[in-house]
């Protein structure tokens, strides 16, 4: 058990290298030694940081556009034709205004209930935008940086 803490502790002290931080696994195919890997890794990170626009260690907070939520019309649209069918159906009971009026209240919150349900898509769209504009800059990043050390001449998986 001694063993384990141990190593344990040790791998914990052990700096974390550029590549392996960026989930890239690097190999020295022609015999860098553990120096020159760690150079080349600090002079590939500045370059793919300088070609690609992003930094992974302070990443791009990439926001998707808020929503208007702001009543559109849709409740009076609504509104107007609940008291259409509203109306009707008082006249056919005999009382055609109490029947607008109630097909007026009824079709204003029908109205105004697709437009949130409306503007939570869209922001749920807009969002899960922004999360892959996120992940295609980071990706964009690895790929400098993976074509950097390539052309160091390492093999980058």
């Amino acid at each position: 058990m001694s063993l384990f803490i141990s190593f344990l502790t040790m791998s914990s002290i052990q700096a974390q290298s550029i590549a392996s931080s960026l989930g890239l696994y690097v190999f020295p195919a022609n015999n860098q030694d553990a120096a020159t890997q760690e150079a080349d890794e600090t002079a590939c990170f500045t370059w793919a940081k300088n070609q690609s626009g992003y930094d992974p260690i302070n990443p791009t907070q990439v926001v998707g556009a808020t929503v208007d939520r702001s009543a559109d019309g849709r409740a009076i649209g609504g509104a107007a034709r609940g008291a259409a069918g509203g109306a009707a159906i008082g006249a056919i009971a005999g009382d055609a205004g109490k029947g607008a009026a109630i097909g007026a209240v009824v079709g204003g919150v029908r109205g105004r209930r697709s437009k949130v349900v409306g503007d939570e898509r869209q922001q749920q769209a807009n969002d899960q935008a922004a999360v892959a504009k996120e992940q295609e800059l980071a990706n964009d990043y690895n790929k400098a940086f993976s074509a950097c050390m390539e052309g160091k001449g390492y093999t980058v998986k």
